[in-house]
């Protein structure tokens, strides 16, 4: 692995974490929209530093997943659930972003900082290996 690869990963790591850090400052703060929205980037930022391992990068959200999904995930790189993780956090921060009467819940959004952590977990456990 080329060594600005691997630190463009850790970048896009640090990025998620600080994501997560904002989720959850948001979150204690009342602000469960904004919560959920961050808990969204600090999954796709970690996404991204998985996939730049491989080359790949897109500025298309949906591209990003995809290619995520379909060479780690359906590959067993990744458990089969971590596509329901993603795809259930890309749904609620697009209600949160783009619905004008979506009101997101505190349960929503401990939910999405619950599954952020989870999935930068799993990704560093990766990047370990």
């Amino acid at each position: 692995m080329q060594p600005d690869v691997k630190a463009l990963s850790q970048y896009r790591m640090n990025r998620a974490k600080e994501d997560l850090e904002a989720a959850v400052s948001n979150h204690e703060a009342g602000f469960y929209k904004v919560a959920i929205n961050r808990s969204y980037y600090a999954i796709f930022h970690a996404i991204r530093a998985v996939n730049i391992l491989d080359g790949f990068d897109a500025s298309k959200h949906s591209s990003v997943i995809a290619h995520f999904n379909q060479f780690y995930v359906h590959e067993g790189k990744f458990d089969r659930n971590t596509y329901k993780l993603i795809d259930s956090a890309y749904r609620i921060r697009e209600k949160c972003d783009y619905s004008d009467f979506f009101m997101a819940s505190k349960e929503d959004s401990e939910n999405q900082i619950f599954n952020a952590r989870e999935f930068i977990a799993r990704v560093e456990k990766f990047l370990k290996q």
